[in-house]
């Protein structure tokens, strides 16, 4: 697997940037965590006034063999769909992306159907969804970098063409949250009894149906390989049980803190991505920004293995990136106050220091 060079963030400004959230017109640490994403974008930027006007959504989407096992309470014919769904606009993210000005972007990375040419849309298939990884590899290993160079790809080409500032990420693919879950485990080495969760809507009996499905790939790739999850190289984890979507996104978060640009992590399955970014490198983490707390019941615990304090909790379990782009006006705000609110000094008030 190729390796991505990124820089961490400079500390260069850190007092400055301080002095200027501390002596704007309000008690200290008074805009709670919009203080701490104003820093982090300043940062970042290396600048008291950093911008995310030029912000774009990519949704990445993608099919999963292991469907065919009951692993989901939808169909796997809802991928396709909803993807239909996103290019004319009636979908979740796709309304709010037209509430915020932010452009959409559906990158077709592994869907089982053909799809026709859109204006939205960006045909980069790698295959027709994956295997099922109960019974063999998900993917091939090439087809598991091709699906890292698609999400760089797609960054690359929107810093190059809009100068884009800041990247919100969006997934679809039906038993996608199952498929994080599976991958979660076999990175952190925890039960999937502890990660697997109700995704779409399953009930408790599909809920012990999917971490049974996890459980027996796992008895699969243990009697192939050896080991035990936790232990597995990433390449074999990302080979076995990876999906296009899910690797697709990790890739274009690598790629987006390779250029220095921010991107805002949505809920659990884009939160998985970025833990397997995080094992191509760790500066990745420098650049990300999380989104929400999902309903999902491992979300939290990723969460904290990042130490991540999300800007919203809304009970949200949609996907698509709708968590991220609700947060996306939040940060607007942080970059607004930051640049342009007003110090003591120049408004000629009081800073009660005396």
């Amino acid at each position: 697997m190729s390796t991505c060079k990124i820089a961490p963030v400079s500390g260069a400004m850190d007092e400055q940037i301080a002095h200027g959230i501390n002596t704007k017109t309000k008690p200290l640490g008074s805009l709670g965590l919009l203080e701490k994403y104003a820093a982090k974008l300043a940062a970042i930027q290396q600048t008291l006034t950093p911008s995310v006007s030029k912000a774009q959504m990519l949704v990445f989407a993608g099919d999963h063999g292991v469907c065919a096992q009951g692993f989901s309470a939808f169909p796997a014919e809802v991928t396709p769909q909803m993807v239909h769904n996103f290019l004319h606009g009636g979908a979740a993210v796709s309304v709010f992306c037209q509430q915020h000005h932010v452009p959409l972007l559906v990158v077709d990375v592994g869907v089982n159907v053909e799809f026709t040419a859109h204006p939205l849309l960006c045909r980069a298939k790698v295959a027709r969804g994956t295997y099922d990884f109960t019974v063999r590899p998900a993917l091939e290993l090439e087809q598991v970098e091709q699906a890292l160079t698609v999400g760089r790809q797609r960054v690359r080409h929107s810093i190059e063409q809009y100068g884009t500032e800041l990247f919100l990420f969006g997934e679809m693919g039906i038993g996608n949250t199952g498929v994080s879950s599976c991958l979660m485990s076999a990175i952190l080495g925890i039960s999937p009894e502890q990660t697997v969760g109700r995704g779409t809507g399953l009930d408790d009996d599909g809920v012990a149906r999917k971490a049974m499905l996890i459980q027996r790939a796992f008895d699969r790739v243990k009697k192939e390989h050896g080991g035990s999850p936790g232990a597995w190289p990433l390449e074999l984890v990302l080979q076995e049980f990876g999906g296009l979507e899910i690797l697709a996104i990790a890739g274009a978060m690598l790629e987006s803190a390779a250029h220095g640009r921010a991107f805002l992590v949505d809920g659990f399955i884009c939160t998985v991505a970025l833990l397997i970014a995080e094992q191509v490198n760790q500066h990745v983490l420098d650049y990300a920004l999380f989104a929400h707390q999902s309903n999902e019941q491992a979300h939290q615990t990723l969460l904290e293995h990042f130490n991540a304090e999300p800007v919203l909790d809304l009970g949200l379990r949609l996907g698509e990136g709708s968590g991220a782009i609700l947060a996306y006006p939040l940060l607007q705000s942080a970059c607004v106050f930051l640049g342009q609110m007003a110090s003591f000094e120049s408004a000629g008030v009081a800073d009660g220091s005396s």
